[in-house]
């Protein structure tokens, strides 16, 4: 009965409950008829209340029948008054319909929310950083439960934290890219990491680095961030210097997984663990890239192309590279260098020199050289001519 009817609990015992079971009983209604028939009444009451909510979250939210029988589990409609003021505002504050739907479908209970005491203020706040309406509205639609979280004992607090640890640029695009430590704050578990850390010699420019570009990393449990850290120093990574931080990222939460993943890859491809764990103290980027980026990246390397898998053991920061983008038109134009004789054997090439330069020094290097013996070069590297038409 309580579940169905929870406002009992607010009634007066004596006052309220009492007289009116007295009443009851008076009309000669024993207590079991009596118990079962409030047992059906609040039942009834609460399966209406349920129909009302899922077929407004359906109706009015966009929401689907199985989004919104889960979103009616987590909040309550009584009626539409409150519900619609809610996406009143949120409409008038340049929330989009589909946008709507997604912060309703993860945090229904914004439709309950009072729109000029807790929503505007929140805005108000968001907008105070610097965003466009259209950039809010987007963060939130990722971050919807930023409009449940407390302004004053949560996201203001973050934030003169994060102020006082890094720039105020730099804490909008915390803000932007890692909100949930503005929805779970910074005292549980942020500030006992950033301690860890300090404790275990990494200075206050690693630490900012991380917290602006890793913040969810710093909300881990202690006791973890402190095994990684120990891990971390074990592999022969330097604390002081920035590879670290990514080494730290790298090992944390479910990155673990895909390192674990990684691993297995590279040993597949000849690799020893020596060698994997030597190309992450180089770059520690090459160990958080998907199963599927590793695998094509090498068969087109070694495979295709013909370099020694443990050459780019060497320059493992290819390995983040993208495959169309940088791969693929540079490796053309080596391609038709080694077709035409102007270098000799791929072994003679610096995996390095063709993949890691940007664009600019690698056109100069391997394009604009060879330029008047080869015309079509440039348009082999925009793709326009095929190697096998030069």
């Amino acid at each position: 009965m309580v579940r169905s009817y929870p406002r009992l609990f607010q009634l007066h015992p004596e006052r309220t409950i009492l007289p009116k079971l007295e009443f009851f009983t008076s009309l000669g209604v024993s207590k079991e008829d009596l118990a079962k028939t409030l047992a059906n009444f609040t039942s009834e009451i609460s399966e209406n209340h349920n129909d009302f909510t899922v077929n407004y979250l359906i109706n009015s939210c966009g929401l689907s029948p199985e989004g919104a029988i889960l979103a009616s589990k987590r909040t309550k409609l009584r009626s539409p008054e409150r519900p619609d003021s809610a996406l009143f505002f949120l409409r008038n504050h340049g929330f989009s319909q589909t946008q709507i739907s997604k912060i309703v479908r993860s945090c229904p209970h914004v439709l309950n929310s009072d729109p000029d005491k807790i929503l505007l203020p929140k805005l108000e706040f968001f907008r105070s950083l610097g965003l466009s309406r259209e950039c809010l509205a987007k963060v939130l639609e990722r971050h919807p439960g930023l409009l449940s979280a407390s302004l004053e004992n949560r996201i203001v607090p973050t934030y003169n934290f994060l102020k006082s640890m890094v720039s105020e640029k730099n804490v909008v695009s915390v803000f932007k890219s890692g909100s949930r430590i503005f929805v779970e704050g910074h005292c549980k578990n942020v500030v006992p990491n950033i301690e860890i850390l300090k404790e275990s010699g990494m200075p206050q420019s690693c630490i900012s680095l991380l917290l602006v570009h890793h913040p969810t990393t710093l909300m881990l449990k202690p006791e973890e961030i402190g095994k990684v850290v120990d891990e971390v120093k074990q592999m022969g990574f330097n604390l002081q210097i920035s590879t670290s931080v990514m080494a730290i990222k790298a090992l944390c939460g479910k990155n673990r997984l895909v390192w674990n993943r990684s691993l297995q890859v590279y040993k597949r491809w000849g690799w020893s663990e020596d060698v994997v764990l030597s190309a992450f103290r180089r770059h520690p980027c090459c160990m958080t890239v998907s199963e599927k980026k590793i695998m094509l990246a090498l068969e087109f390397l070694v495979i295709k192309m013909g370099w020694p898998s443990l050459m780019i053991a060497k320059a493992p920061a290819v390995m983040c590279y993208s495959l169309e983008k940088r791969f693929i038109p540079r490796c053309l134009v080596v391609k038709v260098l080694l077709l035409k004789g102007l270098i000799k054997g791929i072994e003679n090439v610096s995996l390095g020199s063709v993949l890691v330069p940007v664009e600019k020094l690698f056109l100069e290097r391997y394009v604009a050289r060879y330029i008047d013996r080869v015309p079509q070069l440039l348009s082999v590297y925009r793709g326009k001519v095929a190697v096998q038409d030069v």
